[in-house]
């Protein structure tokens, strides 16, 4: 129903043109505040080489923690996107999917297929623990970007940044596990 209701409509259509925009904002962003940071560490930035005691592996590994993220996103947009709002917007209204033709609306289908194969759900966890390490860092370090961090409120962000991460990836790591699991009984 939420796939019908979506679908290529215009306002879904728009909103993820939003996202993307969004999307590629956050990047570039990313990348200007790496090159600031880099810059105002100077030559010194290899002086120790060991971890200091309070920076998070998470702040230390935001680039390659991203660059997972981006990898499966592109894998989830072959999956789900590509499949289902971009071939409706060509016209399309069932692709194949495992040999057989599945409406583009159907993305319980399409859930069903993907997470029946023990790779993929490998796969999606291993995004999910990347993307938890990505949004935990990310939430309570945008905050402390725009200045919003004493030493009252950068732990309760840390804090609210953790919950809601782990209630995100939680959730889409209970769908995989849970189509995973039923798939093995069907």
């Amino acid at each position: 129903m939420i796939c019908a209701f979506l679908g290529a409509n215009w306002y879904a259509v728009a909103a993820t043109m939003v996202l993307a925009a969004g999307f590629v904002v956050h990047i570039v962003y990313a990348f200007v505040l790496t090159i600031q940071n880099r810059k105002a560490r100077g030559n010194d930035r290899y002086a120790i080489n060991e971890r200091p005691r309070n920076v998070a592996w998470a702040s230390q590994n935001m680039l390659f923690l991203g660059i997972v993220v981006i990898g499966f996103l592109a894998l989830h947009f072959a999956q789900f996107w590509y499949k289902m709002m971009f071939a409706e917007l060509l016209g399309h209204h069932t692709v194949e999917l495992g040999g057989e033709m599945v409406s583009t609306h159907d993305g319980a289908a399409f859930i069903r297929y993907y997470f029946s194969n023990i790779v993929v759900v490998v796969l999606y966890l291993i995004w999910y623990v990347a993307l938890w390490f990505h949004l935990t860092h990310g939430f309570w370090s945008a905050i402390q970007s725009i200045g919003w961090n004493n030493t009252v409120w950068l732990n309760r962000w840390k804090v609210i940044s953790d919950v809601f991460a782990t209630v995100i990836c939680l959730g889409f790591a209970f769908v995989t596990i849970a189509f995973y699991v039923k798939s093995l009984m069907a």
